[in-house]
């Protein structure tokens, strides 16, 4: 059963495979190739909730769990952007070429996001990565992450 409550409609390539190989890759499956062009046709961040939405428009048959594990993995490989909206809900979007040379198109990124429809702009920040060092290495911490979401109204919606 899927989160929503409608039944889960999916039907598993083997059954007692998980879709995420041992090194946390995906594996090439039709619902992995759903989720990931859905993803590519988003014109910003989108919720899996709203990309499941697309998925059953588009009449794929694919529960709101995998697209979940699918968007779990693609974070874990930087293959998407990860941001939290005002409620705290996770949103999704197909890595770009960021602010990393065209050889490193992973490099750490931050984004400007529009509250009201989701855009969102790459933007560099080396202001903050070199304070976050700084921040870490004052508290002896080594090996330090961090994000950044910075939010508000893009051109088309400010007043």
């Amino acid at each position: 059963m899927s989160y929503d409550g409608s039944p889960d409609l999916e039907t598993p390539v083997v059954p007692s495979t998980p879709t995420s190989s041992p090194a946390g890759r995906v594996r090439n499956t039709r619902q992995a190739g759903a989720v990931e062009a859905v993803l590519r046709a988003a014109d910003g961040f989108r919720t899996a909730q709203e990309l499941f939405a697309e998925l059953r428009r588009r009449g794929d048959r694919i529960g709101l769990t995998t697209v979940y594990r699918h968007l779990s993995t693609l974070a874990e490989q930087g293959a998407v952007d990860v941001v939290h909206n005002g409620e705290g809900e996770s949103q999704y979007r197909l890595c770009g070429v960021s602010q990393g040379s065209a050889d490193q198109p992973d490099a750490h990124h931050h984004h400007v996001v529009c509250r009201q429809c989701g855009r969102s702009v790459e933007v560099s920040g080396p202001e903050v990565e070199a304070w976050a060092a700084r921040v870490a290495a004052a508290a002896g911490f080594t090996e330090v992450t961090h994000t950044l979401e910075v939010f508000g109204l893009c051109p088309e919606h400010s007043a």
